[in-house]
């Protein structure tokens, strides 16, 4: 196992996953979020409904260089978590040993993580790369005490605040650390701590200032929802256990367990003999714990999503590479292998049917069968009401306007803030599309949705447009026809 420590080896298993990643790219079809954060680019605004816009400039400037296909935006995603993955190799070697370092990278690059983030647009994309980058200036403006990297660090902090918001507890990490640590607790006085921070909100400046003209939409929609269901405080194990399910997914078991292990010795240490550890670990803890154990320590009451705890897998690798041995390292790569093999052969012949929408199958498809019907009805508009997914999809493969259940009057995300004009649409028909999660037979659904009776004259079901390819792919959608759109007032 000597082979783990030498950097060209080390260097083979980054490439190899990566290499991996990139031949399963042109087999992977549109996910509901990829097509969801496209038609953010599409629709360039300072901000958005439910995330920041970074994802979505990323998904334009590609798209504008490479053209619109389901590649490119896959591609997107496989670049900016290429990028990420070198930003970590050069965190990663200010902290551990040359041996260490090339550890953590081969941990980091085995993740079922960054195989999601290469394959699925989401926020986090952007977000991992301007945490790992603004990690490595912030150790540079306090260590090496580099006055310009505290500029640096406001900037990339400011840019991962436009990805995500989670990106609030990059400046939470360096305070934290600068007040914990003996040595660097003078630098709260420092000029420079304060204008990085300042530098931070002029970079974030677009997300608050849309959230300024809209309301603060946004910032309720991400808080006050969730904050409400933290404070009932009701205790649901089925939280606890999904969201440890979770992590041993995306990390996979040896370096999940890794990450408790270290945590429960640091806290112990802190707590028990008021110890802290040496100001490089506990520089990287202080990037870790908010994000890790923070969002940990809710479980219990809240349903925490899986990639809540992803910026914390910068630092937490690193630390993790000082405990790791080489026996377990091993294992670790076991497990990846194994599990990428299995991913890979889902993605290719889709032995598991998926009862779902967030799956990247029957999209493109379905997207045909709706052009045949609007030849039928061409004076008809096109409207879905599962939240975003079914819009966004056709409007990817469509090219045109496609409604969302802001139709009826219900939110429909960033589909409200688009400039839609819903009178305009009065007196008009539609052709409502509506996924059968559950396919089990061809029929008709026989039944109308109550919400669409009072906006509509009359509504006629059509056949259900099935996509069947005699596998686990097949999908099934249901078809309706309303006449005379009448919006509410």
């Amino acid at each position: 196992m000597t082979s783990f420590i030498k950097s060209n080896e080390a260097l083979s298993w980054v490439l190899g996953f990566q290499l991996f990643r990139l031949l399963l790219l042109p087999f992977m079809g549109l996910m509901p979020q990829d097509a969801y954060y496209y038609l953010y680019g599409q629709n360039l605004s300072l901000s958005y409904f439910d995330h920041p816009g970074m994802i979505g400039y990323l998904l334009r400037i590609f798209s504008e260089v490479f053209g619109q296909s389901v590649f490119v935006v896959k591609f997107t995603d496989f670049a900016i978590t290429s990028l990420t993955i070198y930003s970590f190799y050069k965190l990663s070697s200010l902290f551990l040993s040359k041996q260490k370092m090339w550890k953590s990278l081969v941990l980091l690059s085995s993740t079922i993580c960054i195989s999601i983030l290469s394959f699925n647009s989401t926020p986090d994309v952007p977000l991992l790369l301007f945490w790992t980058l603004s990690v490595i200036f912030s150790y540079k403006a306090i260590f090496e005490n580099k006055k310009w990297s505290w500029i640096v660090a406001g900037i990339m902090m400011g840019l991962a605040f436009n990805s995500k918001y989670t990106a609030i507890l990059l400046p939470f990490g360096v305070i934290a650390f600068i007040t914990f640590s003996n040595k660097y607790r003078k630098l709260l006085l420092s000029p420079w701590l304060w204008i990085s921070m300042i530098t931070m909100i002029a970079f974030s400046f677009p997300v608050w200032w849309w959230n300024y003209q809209n309301d603060f939409a946004s910032f309720a929609f991400q808080s006050t929802e969730r904050t409400g269901s933290i404070s009932k405080f009701e205790i649901k194990p089925k939280n606890f256990f999904g969201a440890i399910g979770h992590q041993m997914f995306l990390l996979l078991p040896v370096l999940y367990l890794v990450f408790i292990t270290f945590s429960f010795k640091h806290i112990k240490k802190a707590i028990a003999k008021f110890r802290l550890p040496s100001q490089k670990t506990l520089f990287l803890l202080a990037f870790f714990v908010p994000t890790f154990i923070g969002f940990f320590l809710i479980t219990p009451f809240y349903w925490v999503k899986l990639n809540w705890m992803m910026p914390s897998y910068i630092t937490g690798i690193i630390i993790a590479a000082m405990y790791v041995s080489k026996k377990l390292l091993k294992v670790q790569l076991v497990f990846s292998v194994v599990l990428h093999l299995a991913v890979a052969s889902q993605i290719l012949f889709f032995f598991v049917p998926i009862k779902s929408d967030d799956t990247w199958t029957g999209w493109k498809e379905l997207s045909k069968e709706v052009k045949s019907i609007q030849k039928k009805y061409p004076d008809a508009f096109l409207f879905s009401m599962d939240g975003y997914k079914t819009s966004a999809q056709l409007r990817f493969f469509l090219d045109e306007k496609v409604y969302a259940q802001n139709v009826i009057g219900k939110n429909a995300l960033h589909f409200n803030y688009l400039g839609d004009d819903m009178n305009a649409l009065k007196g008009m028909s539609a052709i409502y599309i509506d996924s059968d999660k559950r396919f089990k037979d061809s029929n008709k659904k026989g039944q109308i949705d109550p919400a669409l009776q009072s906006f509509f004259t009359s509504i006629k079901e059509l056949n259900p447009i099935i996509i069947d390819e005699g596998t686990a792919r097949a999908r099934k959608f249901w078809v309706f026809y309303c006449k005379n759109y009448q919006p509410k007032k």
